[in-house]
């Protein structure tokens, strides 16, 4: 079986790294094909040919261009990541099944808008449909013209790279807090910036590492200049291989407005970094107030939160083993794997 995963992005983050961790999860199965289609890009590239991972690149993802790639792959069936990689697989997928994979709750399709109307199209012509969490389904503003074809399916990461790419950093870090995710509308950096200056009241050296790009980067690194903070925050663009940043620093932070299940959050939790975030969607499956970490929605209580983790080494620790524990809970990769599995006989007609 051949299978094409489509994604319309130019980076590499979270869905992105669920679609290399399915088809690194299926190398080793006989007469299974993977490849890997998006927008061209320079970390795409580095990221995939790192992972040995088939790559054909467009210069957008319209449906025209992606009709070339599929005429030229021939996939029995294609995976697309996202509503936009759903609709625009859907206008070009003829009789080749198409599975949906949204990863996370999009505001900006909680109601009557272009992107809600045109993933209807793409469910209608969807076999299956996989939502990150519950919330991403239920959020999603005709969710229930698809509940029959509809499944939750949580993220997972691969242990063992996670714990392979802490060995191949042998730097030290001393971050107190740690940032890792895009810079854009959905994660809020400004917020962040406004939450370290906060911290900093208390705590002046504070050291905070913010690991990402996005459009917003700018426009954040000018409040950061505006507030003072440049010797308190560091931005360090794009990692390869922030593993290490994360299992080193005190406490991971995230203030999103929304989430699916963050990549970032499961990595955190394997390696034992406790996690300060807001009540966005797929962090209440993860975080347990007072358990491995805190969630909370007012500035506030984040900061009083993070100041905490940051001053009380055993309430640290406490939170760490905590965390490492609920991961080896839900982190079932056989049981993903089974999953994908199931979804690709189903869609090519094998069950």
């Amino acid at each position: 079986m051949k299978v094409l995963h489509v994604l319309n992005s130019r980076i590499y983050s979270g869905a992105e790294k669920v679609a290399c961790q399915i088809i690194r999860s299926f190398r080793d199965t006989e007469g299974m094909e993977m490849v890997y289609c998006s927008p061209d890009s320079e970390i795409v590239r580095q990221m995939l040919a790192e992972q040995d991972v088939v790559y054909v690149p467009v210069s957008s993802l319209t449906p025209a261009q992606l009709r070339i790639v599929v005429n030229r792959v021939k996939p029995d069936l294609i995976h697309a990541h996202d509503m936009r990689a759903s609709f625009v697989s859907a206008l070009c997928c003829g009789n080749i099944p198409l599975l949906c994979h949204i990863h996370n709750n999009a505001y900006d399709s909680r109601g009557i808008s272009p992107k809600s109307i045109a993933f209807l199209y793409a469910g209608w012509k969807a076999k299956q449909i996989l939502w990150v969490s519950d919330s991403s389904y239920q959020g999603y503003a005709f969710h229930k013209a698809f509940a029959g074809k509809s499944r939750v399916l949580y993220n997972i990461i691969d242990s063992e790279q996670i714990f392979a790419k802490l060995e191949q950093d042998t730097q030290t870090y001393d971050f107190d807090l740690v940032y890792v995710g895009r810079l854009t509308y959905q994660k809020d950096p400004q917020r962040l910036m406004r939450l370290c200056a906060r911290i900093r009241e208390q705590k002046p050296d504070l050291k905070a590492a913010i690991v990402g790009t996005g459009e917003l980067e700018e426009e954040t690194k000018a409040l950061c200049r505006e507030l003072n903070l440049q010797d308190n925050v560091r931005f360090l663009g794009f990692q390869g291989n922030p593993i290490k940043m994360e299992h080193d620093s005190k406490a991971m932070v995230l203030t999103s407005r929304w989430e699916g299940t963050p990549m970032c959050a499961l990595e955190a939790m394997a390696l034992g970094t406790p996690i300060v975030s807001t009540p966005s969607d797929g962090m209440r499956d993860l975080v347990s107030n007072g358990v491995n970490g805190y969630l909370a929605q007012e500035d506030e209580e984040l900061a009083r939160r993070l100041l905490e983790i940051l001053t009380d080494p055993e309430h640290r620790a406490f939170l760490s083993e905590n965390g490492k524990r609920r991961f080896a809970q839900i982190n079932d990769a056989p049981k993903y794997r089974s999953v994908i599995a199931q979804c690709y006989r189903q869609g090519v007609g094998k069950e």
